[in-house]
């Protein structure tokens, strides 16, 4: 039986509280007697599909029902352009700035001119170590690890693999999401490494998420491997399929499992074709409306209670997370029923007969 498609946890928390101690209130009253603005930074538009599909449709979706001005950009995985971007978003009077960093430490500068000016700061899908930001929304990223984990391991138990060789492309070494990710697939399966049930195989982090990159790396995985890869914990559906192009050079596409994230269009349609193991979905629409509900309060100058918070060192960061969900082949259709991807962009050409098999009409 399968589960909802989504576990909201905490957004039904979100409550106005003008009064609420729930951070660091810097700003609250420059922005309130100023005309709410909202500025957002995304990341890139390379290493996933999801930042220019997916977040930016549902913010701009969520600012315009709200009738508030907003700018979004995107740094294009260039640090000096984010460090720019956000320079000319203070300058233009946002009251609010939202951030998906490049990196802790450029991501800590931005935040705290952003601080320095009155500007009130949201980090968000990635948590700016260090930094200052009055609130952090995103998944539970150990969640997500660990389902990865858990997937890679139900996949090579179908294949009947004994002892399986399991290859880790990691993500970015300077995301911490990559760092919370990782943690939650070892949970998984460290202990199999340690019980001898798996075998620790090449362990590599792509830097930015590159996908050109990671296929090179997985080539040379595979290479020091001998061939013998029988699983890969790709940290995304970009990486996975770089895994899965080398694989295919070399005859092995559908024969090693390999994992992924973000539910992409391509990584849906490698699950259907049966080369890729399986994703996890996460609800981008949901994330964007709590970040979307928290900046909007927060460029007016009033201020939410989240009811959680997540560590950062000595701090605790105000934060929304929400729950993430495993995808097989045969749940694929959930992600298109939740409006996240249309039936007509996965189910085209070759596709089509593998969508109808799995009853998405």
């Amino acid at each position: 039986m399968r589960k909802g498609i989504l576990t909201i946890a905490a957004v039904g928390l979100l409550t106005t509280g003008g009064l609420t101690a729930c951070g660091d209130d810097s700003g609250d009253k420059a922005a309130s007697a100023k005309t709410p603005k909202i500025g957002v930074i995304l990341p890139d538009s390379k290493s996933s599909a999801r930042w220019e599909t997916a977040d930016r449709r549902f913010l701009e979706e969520a600012f315009k029902a709200a009738g508030v001005k907003y700018d979004i950009q995107n740094a294009q995985n260039d640090k000096t352009a984010f460090q720019t971007i956000a320079d000319q978003m203070i300058t233009g009077g946002v009251t609010a700035l939202m951030i998906v960093n490049l990196d802790s430490g450029t991501g800590k500068a931005v935040l705290d001119k952003a601080k320095s000016q009155g500007v009130a700061t949201i980090d968000y899908d990635r948590l700016t170590l260090g930094g200052s930001a009055q609130y952090y929304v995103s998944f539970d990223n150990e969640t997500v690890g660990k389902l990865q984990g858990e997937g890679l391991s139900k996949c090579l138990t179908e294949k009947g693999a004994k002892n399986p060789v399991v290859s880790y492309l990691n993500g970015s070494p300077t995301d911490n999401n990559a760092t919370l990710f990782k943690a939650g697939y070892d949970s998984v399966l460290k202990p199999k490494f340690d019980a001898n049930e798996y075998v620790k195989g090449p362990e590599d982090a792509v830097p930015a998420w590159d996908n050109a990159q990671a296929a090179t790396i997985f080539e040379q995985q595979l290479t020091k491997a001998n061939g013998k890869i029988d699983g890969v914990l790709a940290a995304n559906d970009g990486l996975g399929n770089a895994a899965i192009s080398i694989l295919k050079k070399n005859k092995l596409n559908g024969k090693v499992p390999v994992t992924g994230q973000d539910a992409s269009t391509e990584g849906l349609q490698n699950i259907l074709a049966g080369d890729q193991c399986m994703t996890v979905y996460k609800a981008v629409r949901e994330e964007a409306k709590a970040a979307s509900d928290l900046a909007i309060a927060l460029a007016k100058g009033e201020k939410k209670d989240t009811g959680q918070t997540v560590k950062d060192g000595d701090r605790d960061v105000p934060s929304v997370l929400l729950t993430p969900k495993a995808i097989y082949k045969d749940n694929v259709k959930d992600v298109i029923a939740d409006g996240y991807v249309t039936k007509e962009e996965v189910c085209t050409g070759a596709y089509a007969k593998l969508c109808a098999d799995v009853g998405i009409s």
